[in-house]
């Protein structure tokens, strides 16, 4: 298993998918692989190889609160740059450069209120956090017992 939070912690809310992971550090077994970074770039594919399942954490502003919750199918989309990437973009990218299927992933994007550079975390924010903390480590729990 995977867990890959991205997003820039010193624009506020926007630090939510680090932030969960974060937090995973001391609750989750050692099975679970996680890592941040501030964006996905073509690099994170070499990331996503060799696990079984991935789990992606963003931030949203028009995300339904407190988070949303979707799978990911591999697409490439108008977001694509050289230095960063949409979830579906690197699933698709994962695809066309290794030759083979992506593993299976999921986005679980947390509704943030705040993105102003030099912010700290809405208390809005904090709140959606807890409750996508607590989803996430139930998440885990069960891909396991399907897995295993």
């Amino acid at each position: 298993m995977l867990v890959l939070g991205f997003g820039n912690p010193g624009r506020g809310d926007d630090g939510l998918g680090p932030l969960l992971v974060e937090q995973l550090e001391e609750r989750v077994d050692a099975d679970v692989t996680l890592l941040t970074t501030m964006q996905l770039q073509p690099e994170h594919i070499f990331d996503l190889d060799h696990h079984e399942q991935v789990l992606l954490v963003d931030a949203g502003l028009n995300t339904p609160a407190p988070f949303a919750f979707e799978p990911l199918q591999p697409c490439h989309d108008s977001c694509a740059f050289s230095h960063a990437l949409s979830p579906w973009t690197l699933l698709a990218v994962y695809r066309d450069t290794l030759k083979k299927t992506s593993p299976p992933a999921h986005l679980l994007t947390i509704r943030g209120q705040n993105f102003e550079l030099g912010e700290s975390l809405s208390p809005q924010a904090h709140e959606h956090l807890c409750q996508a903390l607590s989803f996430v480590e139930s998440w885990l729990a069960n891909a396991r017992v399907v897995a295993g």
